[in-house]
């Protein structure tokens, strides 16, 4: 079950404005960032639960999508990663657990790299921290497919391939939705944009990286050759916790949050718990069960 989309907020940051919503709350703070091209209401399957978990939930709409200025100088991944330390800070609510999904997952990498102190734990659901190969003529198809009026086409023909198995309820409602926002000045060369940087920075970073994650892939993303492969690698890399979601695409947390949310729940509890209060008593909160969610 997923929350009615909260309100709406703004925070000025360096270049622009990026809009946000929060759940409030006296729980630790869950910031979850949207992949490439995509909104923050893609954590809608996930903000319930982690609400009914005792979390403070904040989705925020990455530079050049959603309710966030669509035109911005940088639209790197570390940039991102900067927005999200401006964010706690405004919050006064650190240090965070992040969620990246796709590109933001090297968001979520960043800002913990440069904030220590805002970020303690990162969630990386199907997540891109390194340049994948792509043959010459998928290279041509994409270069043709971000050339003409047919762009916002293109693109919501690919974001439907990263579903191949299984798609929420009200995937035909947030399709219409993302395919509405791209559609406004400025957003399909944001993504355009995007989509051609390189992501050999964030790659530097993870030797580097102490920082608590789980990683969460589905064994069907078609945005790799091997997903499981690309779990494995990046799980050995940041000495993470993994998550692999049989049948799963891009998206595991929305095409299969019966699985996905307790696992992100559990991880939360160790690398953020939440504190007792006088409701709960002295003994655990109950375990998440998405029948109640």
């Amino acid at each position: 079950m997923s929350l009615p989309q909260p309100a709406t907020h703004h925070l000025a940051v360096e270049g622009g404005q990026i809009a946000y919503d929060d759940t409030g709350g006296p729980g630790p703070l869950v910031i979850g960032l949207p992949g490439m091209g995509d909104l923050r209401r893609e954590y809608r399957r996930l903000r319930a639960p982690l609400q009914a978990a005792g979390y403070r939930v904040v989705t925020l709409d990455v530079r050049g999508f959603g309710d966030t200025d669509a035109r911005w100088t940088d639209l790197s991944a570390r940039a991102v990663g900067r927005d999200v330390q401006a964010l706690v800070t405004h919050l006064q609510a650190g240090p965070a657990v992040v969620l990246g999904n796709s590109f933001a997952a090297g968001s979520a990498l960043w800002a913990a790299h440069e904030a220590p102190d805002r970020v303690r734990a990162a969630v990386l659901l199907g997540p891109i921290v390194r340049d994948q190969p792509m043959p010459w003529a998928m290279r041509v198809l994409v270069r043709l497919g971000f050339a003409g009026p047919w762009r916002v086409a293109f693109w919501m023909s690919f974001w439907d391939r990263l579903f191949p198995q299984r798609r929420p309820a009200d995937q035909a409602e947030a399709r219409a939705a993302l395919a509405a926002n791209l559609r406004e000045p400025g957003r399909m060369d944001a993504l355009r944009q995007m989509a051609s940087l390189s992501k050999a920075d964030t790659e530097a970073l993870l030797p580097h990286s102490r920082l608590p994650a789980l990683v969460v892939m589905g064994s069907r993303d078609p945005d790799f050759a091997d997903p499981p492969a690309e779990a494995r690698w990046l799980r050995d890399a940041l000495k993470a916790e993994l998550l692999l979601v049989d049948g799963a695409g891009h998206y595991p947390h929305l095409d299969s949050p019966d699985e996905v949310a307790p696992a992100v729940i559990d991880f939360l509890r160790r690398v953020a718990p939440v504190p007792l209060s006088p409701v709960h008593g002295a003994g655990p909160r109950p375990a998440y069960n998405p029948s109640n969610a």
